[in-house]
């Protein structure tokens, strides 16, 4: 099976997003040293109807697979992973040591006995794949240098790939996992550190183009090649109720132009199922989570308690592509339960724990002189009212560029009263398209990156160049397929600073 055919089956490219609220972990009753947290269900059919804001086009907003279809999907066991090095720097025989392993189950709800045990346990869960491969171009690309090489693809400092795992299901097969939390949120840092629920940096969508090359070139069927890719893209990104549905262009292009098309994305934004290849998302940072109060750029998802991040992280691990849009399945025909898998309710909450327990890396940028003075342009030129301290971000939504707000979306969610102009594409033209943005946090800037909703510049520095604004402007992050140079419009706030105050307030953003 190729990486194509396993992303089809679950259309999911990474797991999580980072956007949510204040969280109620639930009551808990403390006896005898035991932890007993009482963990909500996940689907919910009352809960799920309301956990969502409409897509801009509302007839359009999903409906999901009822509770009685979910909780009969089968629970997907979590087994033992190991780390896959890169070519040379593993142990030797590392591959047939691992071959002679016996598999391990490593989730045990019946075994953890703290709130702790239950974090450690739900960083399992984070860094457990969901699909596996044990032959074919994947398995081969991850000890090929090649791949490396040409995708840019990062390692850390102790020599491993840290963004997929081997794992062993059967005594004598060793597989590639992936579709792991950990795929898109572990970042890699120029020092070879990792930053486990960051906003990742490997190039998913890079790495998926080149390997559609490679699958479509050694291909005997040229004509059956081209229709699976377009079909996956189909699946992946279409919204078909849309006039000219800009995502529905791969059935006109060629294998290289749609391969060019997802390597036109860089490290640090995805395609992620529902979005869209010509506008994707930044990946968004996972640490901090627990004060947020919405999901996706978007923020399509409402973030209420600890529940609604466990039935965010089902959706994304599958269910969502199981839901009706219009009269668009992306599956096609709703498939038998037994067909799907899932996490259990203990699994979601152990993993949303360990997503709540989250916190940022040490901070090597000092709160000196120049910072403090930057401090005084961020509260003088009025940032504050929507990136308020101590969260630096007021939790609002604000409305993409041309969009409408209806009157009763004005009663029931926090939505300030003014557009900040950036490109509305990825919330007016895709299935995770509610016609707002949220506001994002401030905080964790030194270490992410690229910036804006769609991951266009590479730098603070450029976020606050004024040149962006121009046609002529060459973003030196996410640019698009065929594009050499673009303006990055919108949020011009901080454009008109004197280049001291600037150099401050950049300063002191990189000390949050």
């Amino acid at each position: 099976m190729n990486r194509r055919d396993l992303k089809l089956n679950l259309l999911v490219v990474s797991v999580l997003v980072g956007c949510a609220v204040f969280a109620n972990t639930g009551d808990t009753q403390k006896g005898d040293n035991l932890w007993k947290p009482e963990i909500p269900s996940t689907w919910v059919d009352s809960e799920i109807a309301t956990l969502e804001i409409p897509l801009a086009d509302p007839a359009s907003s999903p409906k999901h697979i009822s509770a009685d279809y979910y909780y009969r999907i089968p629970v997907r066991p979590v087994y033992k992973s190991y780390p896959i090095y890169a070519p040379g720097k593993g142990p030797r025989g590392y591959l047939e040591r691992l071959s002679k392993l016996e598999p391990q189950i490593t989730f045990d709800a019946s075994k953890l006995r703290t709130e702790q045990d239950w974090i450690k346990a739900g960083e399992i869960v984070f860094d457990a794949p969901i699909e596996f491969v044990s032959s074919g171009m994947l398995f081969s690309q991850v000890r090929d240098p090649t791949w490396y090489q040409k995708n840019g693809v990062l390692i850390g400092k102790d020599g491993t790939f840290p963004n997929m795992r081997y794992v062993v299901r059967k005594k004598g097969k060793v597989e590639v996992g992936i579709l792991s939390c950990a795929m898109c949120h572990t970042r890699v840092m120029p020092d070879g550190g990792t930053i486990k629920g960051a906003q990742g940096n490997f190039p998913d969508d890079r790495t998926f183009g080149y390997e559609s090359r490679l699958e479509a070139a050694r291909a005997r069927d040229k004509a059956e090649a081209l229709k699976g890719l377009r079909d996956f893209m189909r699946r992946t990104y279409a919204a078909p109720w849309l006039d000219n549905d800009p995502n529905a262009q791969p059935q006109r292009m060629t294998v290289d132009e749609i391969a060019s098309v997802m390597e036109a994305i860089p490290p640090g934004v995805c395609a992620r199922q529902g979005s869209s290849a010509f506008f994707p998302p930044r990946i968004p940072d996972l640490i901090g989570v627990r004060d947020r109060r919405h999901l996706d750029a978007s923020g399509l998802v409402r973030h209420r308690t600890i529940a609604d991040l466990m039935r965010y992280a089902a959706l994304n691990q599958g269910a969502d592509a199981l839901s009706l849009y219009g009269g668009f399945r992306p599956t096609g025909e709703l498939p038998e339960p037994a067909t799907q898998s899932r996490y259990s309710d203990e699994q979601l909450y152990a993993l949303a724990l360990y997503v709540y327990s989250l916190k940022p890396p040490p901070n090597p940028n000092r709160f000196d002189a120049r910072a403090a003075r930057g401090k005084e342009v961020f509260e003088r030129e009025g940032c504050a009212g929507c990136h308020t301290p101590p969260l630096y971000t007021n939790n609002k939504l604000t409305p993409g560029d041309g969009f409408k707000v209806p009157e009763e979306h004005r009663k029931k969610y926090d939505i300030l009263g003014m557009s900040v102009g950036t490109d509305p594409n990825l919330t007016m033209k895709t299935r995770r398209g509610t016609g707002y943005y949220k506001v994002p946090s401030l905080r964790g800037l030194w270490y992410r990156g690229p910036f804006g909703h769609g991951g266009w510049v590479a730098t603070l520095e450029e976020w606050f160049d004024a040149r962006r604004l121009r046609d002529d402007y060459e973003p030196t992050g996410f640019k698009g397929y065929g594009v050499k140079t673009r303006a990055v419009k919108g949020h011009e706030f901080g454009l008109d600073l004197s280049d001291a105050d600037e150099r401050a307030l950049i300063a002191f953003l990189k000390t949050l």
